[in-house]
């Protein structure tokens, strides 16, 4: 497949560090055993897919990933599914887990992350280093960030794009000049600073981060002495920086092929079932299928998806809007609007709609199933109907605040689960 722009050499001055230690608490049960990047998304991907596939479409072949919590999940998929780089060529995707050079606690923040090590970014020696967040669903050309940081002489590039006022409440908020220069930063805020062209939106940091080196160092390095700091980036440090540093944003160009700007923050539950079911839609705002920015995953060994039984009596293997994954068989059953993961079974006279079943699931005969999250290798009864009735689906599973049934692996289940138990 064709990569979209030519390999520029100044990345090779370039190490990227992913934020991939976060809890994810928002998106659980689905992080009760993996890391948030590791969860499953649009059915052969994980979430930590995206952002290292802009990282190999931006010619960014230095490359650290920071974990921390659940990561068994996380070290398997990047150690089966990205071991691409060529060391000989100084390229690498390099795993680093906690490692209390600097004190004896876990990550205390984003910037306490960097701060614990920049051991592993000095034997990198990078002339600017690139910091991403690893749970976002997203196409970006980080080249064009960089080439603005160093034609702007800046200190420290901000990733920013404009939001609506209610999402602005949740990010950091920038004001900026008519050159691109930061003038203010407030994380979460309550009012946030709207744009002067346009009262309706804020600007927005995205968490994606361009830092000379040395300037990096010496602020974590103030940070880490600060008691009352939270040793966060957008808390802690953006702020000290203003009036001291030249900090600027650079606005987002979106590399998807689609009128409106696609960024998405799939932590919670129901951020993560809509832009799953938008990948179904007739039109997906986000473009799975672009030949010119190639998504990368773990290549799967399966056999193609199968549908049997073709108007025998009412047991016809369908899927419609869907996406399915290799392996799957629709044995008679109905997937419509769904997204099936790897080796999913429908069986004959089940109905399953506006859902996303992981890996391995089973759904047994005569089922109706609508609007939710299956984990990976749970079984579902003969004769059970899931969505249709929220009480009974509140006494049985967890349901978001939009209704979407979740339907989690027994904690108790030592091999592939089953729900036989749980239902009876």
């Amino acid at each position: 497949m064709m990569v979209p722009h030519g390999l520029d050499a100044s990345m090779n001055n370039v190490l990227t560090l992913l934020l991939a230690g976060g809890a994810g608490d928002r998106l659980s049960p689905l992080t009760r055993d993996r890391a948030k990047p590791a969860v499953p998304f649009g059915g052969r991907y994980r979430i930590i897919d995206f952002t290292l596939s802009n990282c190999i479409n931006s010619h960014c072949r230095k490359i650290q990933i920071l974990i921390q919590y659940k990561s068994h999940s996380l070290v398997r998929h990047i150690r089966e599914g990205w071991g691409i780089m060529h060391q000989e060529l100084g390229e690498f995707i390099d795993i680093i887990p906690p490692q209390m050079r600097v004190n004896d606690s876990w990550y205390l923040g984003t910037a306490d992350a960097i701060y614990q090590n920049l051991y592993s970014i000095d034997q990198n020696a990078p002339r600017e280093v690139l910091i991403l967040a690893a749970d976002h669903i997203y196409k970006m050309d980080y080249q064009k960030m960089l080439h603005q940081h160093r034609a702007a002489e800046a200190d420290l590039t901000i990733g920013a794009i404009r939001m609506p006022r209610d999402d602005a409440c949740s990010l950091g908020v920038l004001e900026v000049n008519p050159d691109h220069a930061v003038l203010g930063f407030e994380e979460k805020p309550e009012s946030p600073q709207m744009l002067p062209d346009d009262p309706t939106q804020a600007l927005c940091s995205m968490g994606i981060y361009v830092f000379n080196t040395e300037v990096l160092r010496r602020v974590l390095k103030n940070d880490a002495q600060d008691p009352d700091s939270d040793h966060d980036f957008g808390k802690d440090v953006i702020p000290a920086m203003l009036g001291r540093y030249s900090v600027q944003a650079h606005p987002f160009v979106d590399e998807n092929d689609s009128e409106e700007q696609y960024w998405r923050d799939v932590g919670t539950l129901d951020a993560y079932y809509e832009a799953n079911m938008d990948l179904v839609s007739v039109a997906p705002h986000f473009n799975l299928y672009d030949a010119d920015w190639p998504l990368r995953t773990k290549s799967h060994n399966r056999p193609p998806a199968k549908f049997v039984f073709a108007d025998i009596g009412n047991r016809c293997g369908m899927a419609l809007d869907s996406i399915v994954c290799g392996g799957s068989i629709l044995s008679g059953g109905k997937a419509q609007r769904c997204v099936l993961g790897c080796e999913v079974r429908i069986n004959s006279n089940s109905d399953v709609e506006d859902s996303i079943l992981f890996d391995g699931v089973e759904i047994g005969r005569n089922c109706r199933i609508r609007r939710a999250i299956i984990e990976k290798h749970v079984h579902i009864p003969d004769n059970t109907i899931i969505g249709y009735d929220a009480q009974e689906d509140a006494q049985r599973f967890f349901v978001t605040h939009n209704g979407v049934v979740v339907v989690e692996r027994s904690p108790q289940a030592e091999s592939p689960a089953t729900l036989k138990t749980m239902l009876a």
